[in-house]
């Protein structure tokens, strides 16, 4: 994580499959002694982080043992999560509260949950990620001006439709009390998608990328500025060129034949899809100066796309966007 507020992006660098706990494993009864809070649940409607008051549900602790039921929230309502330590209290609450169940969070003390500080590769407080759909997202380290976190959220939203995750937390007292007294989360309003946006969607959840991939272009061809649409076709396209892929071969024809634009192509899909965007970029930037006409416009094509699903403020796609022009012009 950055000290400057970066664009966040799903980049699976950060591994939380041992914060989730086996399906069979004993549960704590909510409120039992020793328990974890529930998330989606604030200790009551006067809960308040850093002094400044929140709304009921949007702000909650987490550590080491309920961070399972965190993750499962995610894959709803963006998740942000706070590092901090003890005589450093967490400050995003008001933030939080500003965007009217768009986003919750959860605290975390990391000197007292050393399992989740780990995972999120935190070494220093105050640290903020985030989780959507149960995957990490970097933020960034310190607490930046208000400006600066309002663009990063805001970023943060925009990737959380991107992937479907768009439901709100109830802020209204009543509804945080009702959940409060059943010792269960409130469940987020799903805020409804775009026409073609949620066709897509839908599509993707059946595993059909080719009808995900032709409603993002409709959405495209009805709006080109729809910036979630050209992100979306992006990962979609990736999704159905991937369907039912060896990996294995892939890679065999790609040693064979190194020169190989359409080799190159195709492990360049391998790498993006498993966060390895360095490799990619460096694999595929490297060759372009060697194709033809034809191989060249295929890789500027690709190279494009992988931009559109790293987000354009990602670091490594500024670098290879600056070495992409150059080799062109």
């Amino acid at each position: 994580m950055s000290n400057v507020p970066p664009g966040p992006s799903l980049r699976g660098a950060v591994d939380l499959s041992a914060l989730v706990r086996r399906a069979n494993a004993p549960q704590p009864a909510p409120g039992a002694s020793g328990a974890p809070g529930v998330p989606g649940v604030a200790a009551g409607p006067d809960a308040a982080v850093g002094g400044a008051p929140v709304a009921p549900g949007l702000v909650f602790p987490a550590d080491d043992a309920n961070f399972e039921s965190v993750i499962d929230l995610s894959t709803r309502v963006p998740v942000v999560v706070e590092f901090y330590a003890p005589g450093l209290e967490p400050a995003l609450g008001r933030m939080i509260a500003s965007y009217g169940g768009k986003l919750v969070l959860a605290t975390v003390d990391g000197s007292a949950n050393p399992q989740l500080a780990q995972a999120f590769q935190i070494r220093e407080v105050p640290a903020v990620a985030a989780i959507v759909g149960g995957r990490p997202v970097n933020l960034f380290l310190g607490i930046p001006s208000d400006a600066e976190i309002r663009q990063v959220f805001d970023e943060l939203l925009v990737l959380a439709t991107q992937n479907g995750v768009t439901g709100t937390m109830p802020v209204d007292p009543a509804d945080a009390d009702a959940a409060d007294a059943a010792g269960t989360p409130a469940e987020p309003v799903e805020e409804p998608l775009p026409p073609h946006h949620q066709e897509a969607y839908d599509a993707i959840a059946d595993g059909d990328y080719a009808g995900a991939v032709a409603e993002y272009k409709l959405a495209v061809a009805q709006n080109p500025r729809d910036a979630l649409a050209v992100a979306g076709l992006a990962q979609a396209s990736l999704l159905l060129r991937l369907e039912g892929a060896d990996a294995g071969a892939i890679r065999a024809a790609a040693a064979a034949a190194p020169d190989n634009a359409t080799a190159a192509l195709a492990i360049g899909d391998l790498d993006v899809s498993g966060g390895h965007l360095d490799d990619a970029f460096e694999r595929l930037l490297e060759l372009f100066p060697t194709l033809d006409q034809p191989g060249k416009d295929a890789v500027r094509a690709r190279l494009l796309e992988y931009f559109e699903i790293a987000g354009p403020e990602d670091p490594r796609v500024l670098a290879a966007r600056r070495q992409l022009t150059n080799l062109l012009y």
